[in-house]
């Protein structure tokens, strides 16, 4: 699920960059202020290495350029020791936790040189508290997997509460998770950690030991001591911590700006301080107006919301219909249209995929409490009732607000679990932190006109991308608000902030087209070069011919209902599950509460009849429905699974218990076999002409738009080539350099460069140029070039990338895909009287490529000089 995106290597190669930077300054500033202590009677200033590190970085133009002017703020812990402090920019859904672990294991390893000692873990709120902490303990999330990694297994994660020894951080990673008021040193939760108490080992000497506890507050003077005489320090975690001198991770840093809680936390003495922030905050410290009376956020890295869009980590566009009537029942009805819709999508997909989505909507009411109702205002309640009337399940829906919490009820807590049926939450506002849920697809906002604030922070909670990446269906690929009798223009500019304050501000908000919007929004026009801005550019598309006439090729329509499953034979199936292989005893149990009415019991649900492992064969039917479309024929092909089994001595009993591995059989075998028979219907089709791949004369081909749009402002950087000098060749121009991904930018400053070129398109996918072959999804080229073959004909190539871990199957078929297709481009000379005719200059070929990331700098090369370049 996790993937290494560009943006997260940009971040952790920045980190490695500075940390080389602070290590040098620090072994600089150590050996001076050992030269210090040796020369006593000359006053030796120690420099601050993390002020020079940071010069370094700014100097070589590593840091962001929106924060070039922002001077650094140099960091102390308790005990006056520079401390190194640096603030990860990254948008809410960027993968903040996941980048931090990260940072971590390169913070230990590359700066501190060492992979054990300790972690303070620092959250804003009890709900990230509880995810966080789940998390971490969870040996199988890829979380705690990275930390084991990093500390080759020897993981301790900690509470506040729990006993602590000494030999723990010499011996392991300990990860304590702290809430940000309990390191607020004015709560009672803080004082208890600077209590003495007997579970804190091994870090301080015995009581009786005086001169020890002398020496050591004298190293440490920050330390918590009793009253006395002589300094007896306390064994409180809070002194633990100052010895230790922890690295500190702050979530949400932008919260931790007050005075108090920054002389707090750095009065832990950490050695190091990685905050991670959406809107980093500069504070001011005195009403003195000048920059030395601020605090600055020391931002390293800034990952901005256009970074997420393009690693298809969020739903954008936000489409907002916003409703003028009075009636906030139609707007409901509005809204639960839309929910259905997407949830058909939903299904589909998930028949396609196997991938699981359940589409949810956030009601947003004005009311909630108990007796807030009968007013003129909206309430919970009577939003809950419509719903009902309306037919929804009760169980569909829940309601969240600060005295009430369906969504803690146990059947409701994993909001994405299949077995969950919530598809509607109705709150007011109690949803805007710590609440994270990617199934969140629509915001009906009942109450915009009156608490435009709370639409701000709700916004957010719906953009979030089901396990981080597009699904390739539109309607799931974006997100819905549907807002009541609210002005559009307040609507828009309450998301925007909402946008802003996620860190996503950067992004274009698209208003839906039937909705009349004062907003002007931030697209624009990029026209072609005026060279070509007369010349037609056609590229063809696959198309089959239905009574003679062509149309685009549907993958549903065309391949897949063609395919006859009629005397499928199951045998190699059957054969492929072993006589012995091994499942559960008990597939099924039952745990009651116990007669003491205190404990649990569990029980085996099998009976000797064997009623629990019976076949299900209408379920196996249906799991198959996606594929074997007739479910006439998809009852035979399970039933003769079923009897080679029983030839095979599979009694009843057997079959039941592995029912879902027979399904899974089936499954794959029927997947495997939907290919093979949709490749030979393909290429069949082509060999007979039912299916053509042509640049045609009939006005059936893709045609290269007279402009793109952009969201990019006319300022923004311009991609540029190695030399430094503007691109010349691209077909639209400018283009800047954010709408590029790293492997993107290096793919178009080539091809710009080759004189050969004619002109190059970066193809934007889902909305432009696409490949529809024998499986489902079309294929989106990266780029379309044109250049001359051998000085003759016109070549216009498709050049399709991949990267290196995902030369996989899907790999493969694109590679034969798109290699059989460019073997069989034909022009369509047939002209008839009133049609488009094409003008074919030297007969113009199109070439279809697919290409390695990691190959591309030399088999681009040689495919170029392969056509006479």
């Amino acid at each position: 699920m996790f993937r290494q995106l560009d943006y997260q290597e940009r971040v952790i190669a920045t980190l490695d960059t500075w940390l080389d930077h602070l290590k040098e300054e620090k072994a600089n500033a150590d050996e001076v202020a050992i030269l210090a202590e040796k020369n006593p009677e000359v006053d030796i200033p120690t420099p601050d290495f993390t002020r020079k590190a940071w010069e370094k970085m700014k100097e070589n133009g590593h840091l962001p350029k929106s924060r070039a002017e922002i001077p650094f703020s140099s960091r102390e812990d308790g005990c006056m020791r520079p401390v190194p402090n640096a603030v990860l920019k990254v948008p809410t859904g960027g993968g903040k936790t996941w980048l931090a672990i990260n940072s971590i294991s390169h913070i230990m390893n590359r700066y501190l040189n060492r992979n054990k000692g300790f972690i303070l873990w620092i959250v804003p709120n009890e709900a990230i508290y509880s995810q966080t902490l789940e998390h971490f303990r969870d040996r199988n999330h890829i979380y705690r997997q990275a930390l084991d990694s990093t500390a080759a297994g020897c993981v301790r994660i900690m509470e506040k509460n729990d006993r602590l020894a000494a030999l723990d951080i010499e011996t392991n990673l300990c990860v304590m998770i702290l809430m940000l008021q309990a390191a607020n040193r004015q709560t009672k939760e803080t004082l208890k950690m600077f209590q003495d108490r007997g579970n804190i080992l091994g870090f301080f000497p015995d009581e009786g030991e005086q001169q020890v506890h002398r020496a050591m507050h004298k190293l440490t003077p920050n330390l918590e001591v009793y009253d006395g005489f002589l300094p007896l320090i306390k064994d409180s975690l809070g002194n633990a911590m100052r010895i230790i001198r922890p690295l500190i991770v702050l979530d949400e840093g932008h919260r931790a700006t007050t005075e108090l809680a920054f002389q707090t936390l750095y009065g832990f003495n950490p050695c190091f301080v990685l905050e991670l922030t959406a809107t980093p905050r500069d504070t001011r410290f005195s009403k003195i107006r000048n920059s030395q009376d601020r605090r600055h956020a020391n931002v390293l890295v800034n990952v901005t919301g256009r970074d997420l869009d393009k690693e298809d980590m969020i739903k954008m566009p936000i489409n907002l219909d916003s409703r003028q009537g009075n009636d906030w029942k139609v707007t409901l009805n509005v809204a639960i249209k839309k929910l259905d819709e997407l949830n058909s999508y939903a299904k589909k997909f998930n028949a396609d995929s196997k991938n699981y989505i359940r589409p949810i909507m956030l009601v947003q009411v004005e009311r909630t409490g108990t007796e807030q109702r009968g007013s003129d205002h909206i309430h919970a309640e009577d939003v809950k009732e419509w719903f009902l009337r309306s037919g929804i399940g009760k169980a569909e829906i829940a309601i969240k607000t600060s005295e009430r919490n369906d969504l803690k009820q146990p059947e409701n807590m994993d909001l994405m679990s299949p077995t969950n049926r919530v598809r509607i939450i109705i709150t007011k506002q109690a949803l805007q932190e710590g609440w994270d849920c990617p199934f969140a697809y629509v915001l009906c906002t009942l109450a915009a006109s009156s608490n435009l604030n709370s639409l701000t922070q709700l916004v957010g909670r719906i953009l979030r991308q089901p396990n981080a990446l597009k699904t390739g269906v539109k309607a799931l690929d974006e997100c819905y608000v549907i807002s009541h009798h609210a002005s559009t223009a307040k609507v828009v500019e309450a998301i925007k902030k909402g946008l802003q304050q996620d860190g996503l501000d950067d992004l274009m908000l698209q208003v839906a087209p039937e909705i009349q919007s004062d907003s002007t929004g931030l697209s624009r026009q990029i026209k072609r070069r005026s060279v070509f801005t007369e010349t037609p550019i056609y590229l063809p598309k696959v198309m089959i011919l239905e009574n003679n006439n062509p149309r685009e090729l549907d993958y549903e329509t065309d391949i897949l209902a063609r395919i006859d499953w009629r005397g499928f034979d199951p045998t190699a199936l059957v054969d492929s599950i072993p006589e012995n292989v091994q499942v559960a005893d008990n597939q099924l149990r039952k745990i009651r509460l116990a007669e003491d009415g205190k404990t649990f019991l569990e029980e085996e649900t099998v009976s000797k009849s064997g009623e629990f492992f019976t076949f299900d064969t209408v379920h196996a039917v249906r799991m198959i429905s996606d594929i074997v479309l007739n479910p006439f024929v998809g009852r035979e092909i399970v039933g003769k699974m079923l009897d080679g089994l029983r030839r095979r001595n599979f009694d009843e009993t057997k079959l039941g218990r592995l029912s879902d591995l027979i399904i899974d059989e089936i499954r794959r075998g029927l997947d495997n076999e939907r290919t093979h028979r949709a490749e030979r219907f393909f290429k069949k089709g082509v060999d007979t002409g039912l299916i053509q791949f042509r640049l045609r004369v009939d006005g059936n081909n893709w045609q290269m738009p007279d402009s793109i749009n952009t969201n990019e402002a006319e300022y923004a950087r311009q991609l540029i080539s190695k030399a430094g000098s503007s691109l010349e060749r691209s077909l639209f121009l400018p283009i800047y350099e954010n709408e590029f991904n790293s492997f993107e930018r290096e793919v178009a400053i080539y091809l710009d460069a080759e004189d050969a070129i004619t002109w190059w398109h970066r193809n934007v996918a889902r909305t432009q140029y696409g490949i529809q072959g024998w499986k489902k999804a079309k294929i989106y080229p990266d780029f379309i070039f044109a250049f001359k073959d051998n000085g003759k004909a016109s070549r216009i190539t498709v050049l399709e990338t991949k990267g290196d871990h995902l030369d996989n199957l899907d790999t493969e078929y694109k590679r034969k895909l798109l290699n059989f297709l460019s073997d069989n481009f034909e022009w369509n000379k047939e002209t008839r009287v009133g049609e488009l005719e094409l003008v074919q200059e030297n007969g113009d070929i199109v070439q279809c490529e697919l290409i390695l990331m990691s190959e591309w700098k030399t088999k681009l090369p040689q495919y170029l000089r392969k056509y006479g370049l």
